[in-house]
């Protein structure tokens, strides 16, 4: 059975201020160093920092809701995802893909997805991907390196996870999902994976190494909830 690996590509990593060159240099090499070997990827990309100066402007200029601002962070992932389409040319499928309940293509070795409409985050979204295929392992790639007890960025002594149950998990995380939420992985999809018996790695995407340990079946920096 052909190896299928799910990847949520944060936004943090694409566009962190601007475009991440670099960074999207040496995910193609990799990705596809991987496809050679004959595993297939889907990957959903985030919205980055083109979604939040987009928020910040409707917000100073008008009085948008929760969905208007899910709407511009919807067109923000688009973006960003036919940037990673592109960037994989032949390998990839000629098409984002939006609605990620749908059958997906196997045409070829790499399919990229993205937001089909508000309400729901990335994270769901990739939940929902590797349903679809049956998968369950998820990659989660973000900036930032481990799930840790406390936000590290208030409470200095916080402590970071390497191994933790969705019960566990979930304790540590808001109840309930909310627009823009900041969650290493955001409740509901949360739920859902813990519901399907699926396995979230969440690690930083720099440096590539790190990916690429995890991608081999090797010990690797970041957080397994499961």
């Amino acid at each position: 059975m052909e190896e299928i690996i799910v990847i949520s590509l944060g936004g943090s990593l694409i566009i962190p201020e601007n475009i991440d060159v670099d960074f999207l240099k040496d995910f193609k090499k990799l990705i596809l160093a991987h496809v050679e070997k004959g595993k297939k990827f889907v990957i959903i990309t985030g919205g980055g920092e083109v979604n939040r100066r987009y928020n910040k402007a409707a917000k100073e200029l008008a009085n948008p809701s929760d969905e208007d601002l899910d709407w511009i962070g919807i067109a923000a992932l688009k973006l960003n995802a036919e940037l990673v389409r592109v960037i994989f040319g032949e390998t990839a499928h000629k098409k984002v893909i939006f609605n990620l309940e749908e059958p997906l293509p196997t045409n070829k070795p790499i399919v990229i997805g993205a937001a089909y409409k508000p309400g729901s985050s990335t994270d769901y979204d990739t939940v929902l991907a590797a349903k679809n295929l049956g998968a369950k392992k998820i990659i989660n790639l973000s900036n930032i390196d481990y799930v840790y007890d406390f936000d590290p960025k208030v409470n200095p002594n916080a402590r970071k996870i390497e191994k933790i149950s969705w019960t566990d998990y979930q304790n540590l995380i808001p109840k309930e999902w909310i627009s823009r939420l900041n969650s290493p992985f955001d409740p509901v999809a949360s739920e859902l994976a813990e519901k399907e018996g699926m396995q979230v790695m969440i690690m930083n995407g720099k440096p590539i190494d790190n990916l690429a340990k995890c991608l081999n079946g090797e010990k690797f920096l970041g957080t397994i909830i499961s």
